[in-house]
């Protein structure tokens, strides 16, 4: 049985929501069904749709970390005119798809200033002659709310839910360590396992178990400007270490002046580049990586198994890094450097002294994106 599926998915920052999305539209679409992708973050070249039909809406981003507060892509306020034309194109998309499937990435455990632009695509989706499956996708750690107020307005909201993909192993990090699970989130909650969604984009080099193949550091950061501050630690920490090379590669969503800069201030031995799709394979390379911890990079680290220096995101309240960061370190696959803590001098001292062989292999259920589509599938034959 083909299906036709929506997925929604907003990126504001970086875009880890909308690769994870586009994994799921990717592996749907390869598995005969019909997808279209609507993205209603900022364009983002290096994430690949593959066989699913890519619907950019205009776009809108959080200004900085105030999550708040919606920009266009000028960087004026977002304004009723912008949210009317996505709005459109999401009434226009469900018309022509008649989906099977309708799936919102994070909603609504997240994203609540789209509430009505979402809530007015599910009025539409459930009120086909043949209403949809209408599922949430989340993934294994999120930031949950200190209004107990916004929590119960979740419960509520997954009533027309009929299940919540949680991209995560259950036996390493359950929904509940994160989220308040009551018995409306309990009876809905489907997990899949992590979705890996670099694996069909750069295979991982051949290497022995030992680091003598590995070489020089590698260090990333997410999509958008909030990775400067790693960005510039790295250039003062490499001026420090000179016996080695660095690559730092710069999320596409970082303004060009500030690359220019960054790539100006760089030592001989360090090289500034931007983003690259053969980032995992180059990871496999690494004696060494430097990074965030979101949720692809991590995939991407367990996958090579390279020693790895985590600064986790904690700006704006921000909790979810930080405990996935603490997670590997527990079982012996990276070094934690909290954000507070970040300097040249900070990184440099612990780089200097990271052991270079590869850390164990992890038990984490990858199988993520076909056991999503296992699950869609199997949902909508039930029905």
């Amino acid at each position: 049985m083909s299906l036709n599926v929506l997925i929604h998915v907003t990126h504001l920052l970086g875009v880890g929501h909308l690769a994870r999305a586009a994994a799921i539209a990717r592996a749907l679409a390869a598995a005969g069904h019909r997808v279209v992708l609507a993205s209603g973050g900022m364009p983002a070249p290096l994430v690949r749709t593959g066989g699913a039909q890519l619907l950019q809406l205009p776009p809108v981003r959080s200004d900085g970390i105030d999550f708040s507060t919606l920009l266009d892509k000028t960087g004026a306020p977002a304004g009723p005119g912008l949210f009317a034309a996505r709005e459109r194109a999401l009434a226009s998309a469900i018309e022509s798809l008649q989906p099977d499937v309708v799936l919102t990435e994070l909603y609504p455990f997240g994203r609540r200033m789209l509430r009505a632009e979402i809530e007015a695509m599910i009025d539409l989706a459930l009120a086909l002659p043949r209403p949809p499956l209408v599922l949430s996708s989340v993934r294994d750690i999120l930031v949950s709310p200190e209004d107990p107020a916004k929590i119960a307005r979740c419960s509520a909201a997954l009533g027309r839910f009929d299940a919540v993909l949680v991209h995560s192993d259950p036996r390493v990090v359950p929904l509940e360590a994160s989220w308040p699970v009551d018995a409306v989130v309990r009876s809905r909650l489907r997990y899949t396992g992590y979705v890996d969604e670099a694996q069909d984009v750069s295979p991982l080099a051949a290497l022995p178990d030992g680091a003598d193949d590995r070489q020089g550091i590698l260090v990333s950061g997410g999509g958008g400007p909030a990775s400067l501050p790693l960005y510039r630690a790295a250039l003062d920490a490499a001026s420090r270490l000179p016996g080695r090379p660095w690559r730092i590669l710069v999320g596409g969503g970082v303004p060009e002046a500030e690359f220019a800069a960054l790539r100006a201030g760089a030592p001989a031995h360090a090289s500034v580049e931007r983003a690259r799709p053969d980032f995992r394979a180059l990871l496999a390379q690494a004696a060494l990586a430097v990074s965030q911890a979101g949720y692809n990079t991590v995939m991407d680290l367990v996958a090579a198994r390279t020693p790895a220096i985590l600064v986790p995101f904690e700006a704006g309240r921000e909790t979810e890094q930080r405990q996935r960061a603490e997670l590997l370190a527990r079982h012996g696959l990276a070094s934690v450097l909290p954000e507070a803590e970040l300097s040249g001098e900070a990184l440099a001292r612990l780089a200097g002294v990271m052991a270079e062989a590869r850390p164990p292999a992890f038990a984490l259920d990858r199988n993520g994106l076909a056991a999503t589509v296992k699950l869609i599938e199997s949902m909508a034959a039930g029905r």
